[in-house]
């Protein structure tokens, strides 16, 4: 019975959970009631209310959801900074793209909401956003000190990757309506990294000879 009730707390909360993430998505926050998740997720409001208080703590549950395991995929792929910069930026734009890819409407409502001035943002951008740019900040120096980057504004680059990554998630209307591109079908990914990678390699890279990210003399 116990093993039974355990289950059932933790599909309802999964439940709730993906029914906000899809209606946030579609409808936007402000535009999704609880009584909208609840009657999505086949749950009461009291339910909700248990786990999360209220609509602004479901919210910040998924920013968190979404942030954390972002950072982990940045942290894991800068373990490898010693193979090069080159690199350890491919490996962290593979898997932070195919991270959204694989969580592609959590992503775009949550790419939304963030550009909305907020508690919620700001809170993010004071600890999950300043740890990203620490990282790339790292990459970027590394590159230019090992000689495999061109030099360059390292926030304007930041800014740039952050545009190539973050835009087919902001703009879905966009790229489904106009440019028919579907950002959770398997090709994009597959089709759109060798475009990052280009402009890794031809924008930001030197080109000069590197082994083991030392630069060959």
């Amino acid at each position: 019975m116990l093993e039974g009730g355990l289950l059932m707390k933790k599909n309802s909360k999964e439940a709730i959970v993906e029914a906000a993430i899809t209606l946030f998505n579609s409808k936007g926050y402000a535009g999704t009631s609880i009584r909208d998740i609840a009657r999505h997720a086949k749950v009461n409001s009291a339910t909700i209310s248990y786990y999360f208080d209220n609509k602004a703590g479901l919210l910040e549950y998924c920013f968190i959801h979404f942030f954390e395991r972002y950072t982990q995929k940045i942290e894991a792929a800068y373990t490898s900074i010693e193979k090069g910069a080159r690199t350890c930026l491919k490996q962290l734009v593979a898997d932070l793209l195919q991270f959204q890819c694989e969580n592609s409407q959590l992503a775009s409502f949550v790419y939304r909401e963030m550009a909305v001035h907020s508690q919620v943002s700001r809170e993010i951008m004071a600890t999950y956003s300043i740890k990203e740019k620490y990282y790339l900040q790292k990459i970027f120096e590394r590159g230019f000190e090992w000689d495999e980057f061109r030099p360059h504004s390292i926030p304007y680059l930041i800014t740039q990757l952050k545009a190539l990554l973050m835009m087919p998630f902001m703009n879905t209307f966009y790229m489904r309506e106009v440019l028919y591109i579907f950002p959770h079908e398997k090709f994009f990914a597959q089709k759109y990294l060798k475009d990052i990678f280009a402009w890794i390699d031809h924008t930001l890279c030197s080109d000069i000879p590197m082994k083991k990210g030392k630069l060959i003399k």
